[in-house]
């Protein structure tokens, strides 16, 4: 664990960055006081693909179902017709 102050942390970031990098963990203190902590992110995975519409191999949903419904339709099920 490393310890650096505001006026070095800013002078150093690129070295405190590269001992990050590397798995140190950097405790940043104000007047000798911790205030925040340093350490590396956590590569995430890479997210899982969209569920694709369809019951089965070869069946989908064609574009046209993502259409807006004709006024008629909306009327009708707003109790309207």
């Amino acid at each position: 664990m490393i310890k650096a102050n505001v006026l070095e942390a800013k002078t150093h970031l690129s070295r405190l960055l590269d001992q990050v990098e590397q798995g140190e963990v950097v405790i940043l203190c104000r007047h000798n006081k911790p205030v925040a902590e340093m350490r590396k992110v956590k590569e995430e995975a890479a997210p899982p693909a969209p569920p694709e519409f369809g019951l089965w191999d070869g069946f989908g949903v064609s574009p046209e179902f993502f259409d807006a419904l004709p006024a008629e339709v909306l009327a009708a099920f707003e109790g309207k017709a």
